[in-house]
């Protein structure tokens, strides 16, 4: 649950029926790389292994599109969003668009 807002990656949510589609909620946030964070990842490419700090970017841009297509969805006034996905595109050189976007609907508990 994020702000109140029920989310699943699934078509349906147990316990509960999908009385209303509102459409599509959508939210996403680009973010650039920092030269530190290049210099760095470089110098692990020579060794291999996890770049942690491209990690959290991408993690936290992911909570980011979440928060914003969560708030999407309740200006439809929308209590949960199903079929939930991702997706991720290439604006400019160093620079990522992470977008999530699923179906905004009304639901009722069994």
């Amino acid at each position: 649950m994020n702000d109140g807002i029920l989310i699943s990656t699934t078509d349906s949510i147990p316990g509960y029926e999908i009385v209303e589609l509102l459409g599509i909620a959508r939210g996403s946030t680009v973010r650039t790389r920092n030269v530190a964070f290049d210099i760095f990842a470089g110098l692990k490419n020579l060794v291999g292994g996890e770049i942690s700090e491209y990690t959290k970017l991408l993690a936290d841009a992911r909570e980011q599109a979440i928060k914003r297509m969560t708030e999407d969805a309740m200006r439809m006034g929308a209590d949960a969003v199903v079929n939930v996905r991702f997706t991720t595109s290439t604006v400019m050189q160093g620079a990522a668009e992470i977008l999530a976007y699923g179906t905004a609907v009304r639901i009722l508990k069994f």
